[in-house]
């Protein structure tokens, strides 16, 4: 028997990094900066937003991205942050 699911959810798929990002999203991590790529529940399957978490406070970026578009915008966040704070 084949069991069938319906599967609710979205994926942004995946966009390569590099070594450099890398250094910046642990960094971040460490230091309770992270940032996801979140789909936009109210729009079409195709947009996505940024959220951005420091601290346990939520903020989001306020446009609405393609995928690659969102994680292009994603690691630079932690750039911008590791540069801002790593001091």
């Amino acid at each position: 028997m084949v069991w069938s699911r319906k599967t609710v959810g979205r994926s942004a798929g995946y966009h390569p990094y590099t070594k450099e990002d890398m250094k910046h999203v642990g960094w971040c991590m460490k230091n309770n900066i992270k940032i996801c790529v979140a789909p936009h529940w109210t729009g079409t399957s195709e947009e996505w937003r940024v959220e951005i978490y420091i601290n346990d406070n939520m903020h989001k970026d306020p446009k609405i991205y393609t995928a690659g578009e969102a994680h292009e915008k994603m690691y630079n966040y932690y750039k911008y942050y590791y540069e801002k704070y790593n001091i």
